[in-house]
């Protein structure tokens, strides 16, 4: 193993250098931020910086992977995910009804019609995307459907 290079955790198939470990754990961490603050922003999607960051820190720390795993919001979201590229039906009704709301909160605050007109194309999309996504036969991995 090359002098700096530590074992990739997750089997991620090698070594990563220390830099590109670092890197990993920093674009993880930011992208983790830019979910989080997605979750109250609208137009911000939370659910694909959530995977990015799960990818990330499973290519480069054992310890921060698992502490996203552990989470009782997120974890279990991310596993089924992992495990069967479909979200729980529980989770994907939420962020549904969490799109419609905010998108109309935000559509009635609004004065200007081009805004107003670009928050509908927009939500209409993710409303489609998230509809769109195949929803898991049974609750969050490891549960039982409600």
């Amino acid at each position: 193993m090359p002098e700096g290079a530590t074992r990739a955790p997750e089997g991620s198939g090698g070594t990563l250098s220390a830099p590109r470990r670092a890197a990993l754990i920093v674009v993880g961490s930011i992208s983790l931020a830019i979910g989080v603050i997605g979750i109250v922003l609208p137009v911000l999607p939370t659910t694909p910086f959530l995977l990015v960051t799960a990818a990330c820190y499973a290519r480069s720390s054992t310890r921060l992977y698992r502490w996203l795993l552990g989470q009782p919001s997120l974890g279990p979201i991310i596993a089924e995910w992992r495990a069967s590229r479909s979200l729980p039906p529980g989770v994907k009704t939420r962020a549904l009804v969490v799109v419609a709301i905010t998108f109309a909160v935000s559509i009635l605050l609004l004065d200007a019609i081009l805004l107003q007109a670009a928050l509908v194309v927009v939500g209409l999309v993710l409303a489609l995307f998230l509809y769109r996504l195949p929803t898991s036969s049974v609750g969050p991995v490891g549960g039982e459907r409600p």
